[in-house]
């Protein structure tokens, strides 16, 4: 009787993972585009985050055609200006060429449409459900809602929207998983804090008009996961912000910090609002309140792991919309 009830729970347990590896594999064959939505970067070397992600969807996606969408009208500008610069471009030759025509999200969509591309994924690289994701999800959204008299002349099969890293609003998967998902990404930044005996300080971006507690619940989700190194998350713009964060390394006594971007890119707020030398950054603040402070100019993107999330959440858009 045991070898029997062995038996069927090895057949059960063969067939579940079998189906799953399955559904993911034939979700993968019903898209013709991804489409990786990010808010974009003027720096050359925070690209490495955006080509990381780039590397991670194509190998998810390995059919299907890869372009990439920036949400920021000034970052293309700069792009665009950089297209007509030689001397830029001969000092930065292993920039991709795409990146000089990139394009937002509706003109994205509407050249995959002259290509003749029906059946499209949308990928934000965004960390939250907040005000930017919502503005992508109401082009998304906008555009898979057209319908014509005759079903042919759709723009699109279908277009879905991949969520954000912390997830997004709803029970399937609930978003502590994607929260919990995204901390287990994070061991390596934890032992580096570990080896120097310091705190771990994530700056994000946060926003000023829109909830932003998914950071304090990642927050807590990190001092969970790694009891062996305190992580204190702070905002740019919104909650919690750096008012937070000095209150707490203060009532902690705190000697040493070790400080990173909680953003994809590296970029402008990276360098300046976190790492910079006038007064105002965080690196500065801290110093001044006695704390030695290290800083690693590194985006999420840029760890494989992250990087990876954004694949996986891509994948189950497109199971979910097509039920494969």
């Amino acid at each position: 009787m045991k070898k029997v009830t062995v038996w069927i729970l090895s057949l059960v347990l063969m067939t579940f993972f079998g189906f799953s590896h399955a559904t993911a594999s034939t979700a993968r064959q019903e898209v013709d585009a991804v489409v990786i939505a990010s808010f974009g970067t003027s720096y050359p070397e925070a690209l490495k985050a955006i080509l990381a992600i780039d590397k991670e969807m194509r190998k998810e996606f390995p059919e299907a055609e890869i372009k990439h969408a920036f949400t920021s009208n000034i970052i293309r500008g700069i792009w665009r200006k950089r297209a007509d610069d030689t001397a830029w471009k001969k000092a930065n030759p292993d920039t991709p060429a795409w990146l000089y025509e990139v394009k937002g999200p509706l003109s994205t969509f509407g050249e995959l449409q002259e290509e003749g591309k029906k059946r499209v994924v949308v990928q934000t690289t965004h960390i939250y459900a907040g005000e930017e994701y919502l503005d992508l999800k109401a082009y998304v959204d906008a555009v898979a809602g057209i319908e014509t008299l005759r079903a042919k002349w759709k723009p699109f099969s279908y277009m879905t929207l991949g969520r954000p890293a912390l997830g997004k609003a709803g029970l399937h998967p609930e978003y502590h998983e994607d929260i919990e998902d995204a901390a287990k990404t994070l061991a390596g930044d934890v032992a580096k804090a570990k080896k120097m005996d310091a705190v771990l300080v994530y700056m994000g971006h946060g926003n000023d008009i829109f909830p932003t507690s998914a950071y304090a619940e990642f927050q807590k989700a990190m001092n969970k996961m790694y009891p062996e190194v305190t992580t204190i998350v702070g905002n740019v713009e919104g909650y919690p912000g750096l008012e937070e964060v000095e209150a707490a390394l203060t009532h902690m006594k705190v000697t040493k910090v070790f400080m990173k971007p909680f953003m994809v890119v590296a970029g402008d707020h990276a360098r300046n609002d976190m790492a910079g030398d006038e007064d105002d950054a965080w690196k500065r603040i801290f110093e001044k309140m006695g704390i030695k402070v290290t800083c690693e100019l590194k985006g999420l993107g840029e760890n494989p792991a992250w990087a990876k999330l954004y694949a996986k959440h891509a994948v189950d858009a497109v199971t979910v919309h097509t039920g494969k």
